[in-house]
């Protein structure tokens, strides 16, 4: 019996609880509404025949979604969207890993270069897209000091699409005018990972390292064996968080090149903006909307499900 009484007692919830709760309602109230409300209501909307100014939500099953997959455009977007993912993540890795394992060198001056590294992420991604246009605009820019040499790229106004084949309706391959894109994201996402990586090393013991080089490991197999697996959780972090961006960026290719000649710069983000706010396609902005919170969700669930697994 006094056990009973003792259970009931700990399933109590303190004042402290409560006090915890009631602050947390309002906030939770707020998501439920305008994050997780929004979402089905935009889902609702993909699956009507809301094409024009006046509302139309007659149902229209998968309609507007086998026209996207169909359409020339959005394949493109998805193409230009998978090219740019992959490269853009790979470079903030290791460019982020390098420069952080460079600086960590207890190298004078380290504040300084840790500063102007990490200062770009200060900007806005529409500030960046400008500059770099500019930048490299194939009439303006880094061009000048390349026709010097004989080399005249055209950056986001090439229309090539390296090693392509037929797939659909677009020529599936590598869009050159990608880089231009990649070039100004990693510029400004670079410093991120260079802090998450700096950290991660700075919390890894000197005395580790030290044993591993009594054991008669090189410096190189140091970082290899020892340094590099440690980090790894960082890298898992970085690739979700790099991913999350790439696949619904829109502001940084909306100021820079915009849909580009021919798709080539195009993304899901800037096809949703023009389709919904331009065109007045309600339904069929909504579904491009559903599916670049699809290909966020392939990223994000499964890191949080092992985070929770994690955890517990």
């Amino acid at each position: 019996m006094e056990r009973e009484i003792q259970i009931k007692r700990k399933k109590r919830l303190t004042k402290d609880q409560w006090t915890a709760i009631a602050f947390l309602i309002p906030s939770f109230i707020l998501i439920l509404i305008f994050v997780y409300g929004f979402i089905g209501w935009t889902g609702y909307v993909s699956l009507s025949n809301w094409n024009t100014l006046v509302p139309d939500l007659s149902f229209a099953g998968l309609k507007n979604y086998i026209y996207l997959f169909h359409d020339f455009r959005f394949q493109a977007d998805l193409r230009n969207t998978l090219f740019f993912t992959v490269l853009f993540i790979a470079l903030v890795i290791v460019l982020g890993m390098g420069i952080a394992i460079l600086i960590d060198q207890k190298l004078k001056g380290e504040s300084i270069f840790r500063n102007i590294f990490l200062f770009p992420m200060a900007l806005s991604f529409i500030v960046t897209g400008v500059v770099w246009q500019w930048l490299l605009n194939p009439s303006t820019g880094f061009n000048h000091f390349l026709n010097m040499v004989g080399i005249e790229p055209k950056w986001y106004t090439d229309t090539n699409v390296l090693a392509g084949f037929q797939w659909g309706s677009i020529e599936f391959g590598f869009p050159v005018a990608i880089i231009a894109v990649v070039i100004a994201a990693v510029w400004q996402m670079t410093g991120f990972s260079l802090a998450m990586y700096l950290a991660g090393l700075r919390g890894i013991s000197d005395e580790l390292r030290e044993a591993a080089r009594i054991d008669g490991a090189s410096e190189f197999q140091v970082y290899r064996k020892v340094v590099l697996p440690m980090l790894m959780p960082i890298t898992v972090s970085v690739i979700i968080i790099m991913a999350h961006i790439s696949l619904k960026i829109f502001d940084l290719i909306y100021a820079m090149t915009g849909s580009g000649a021919n798709f080539v710069t195009d993304v899901p983000g800037v096809y949703m903006f023009e389709t919904t706010f331009r065109g007045n396609y309600y339904a069929n902005g909504a579904a491009i909307a559903i599916i670049m919170l699809l290909l966020v969700a392939i990223f994000i669930v499964p890191y949080l499900w092992n985070s929770r697994k994690g955890d517990q």
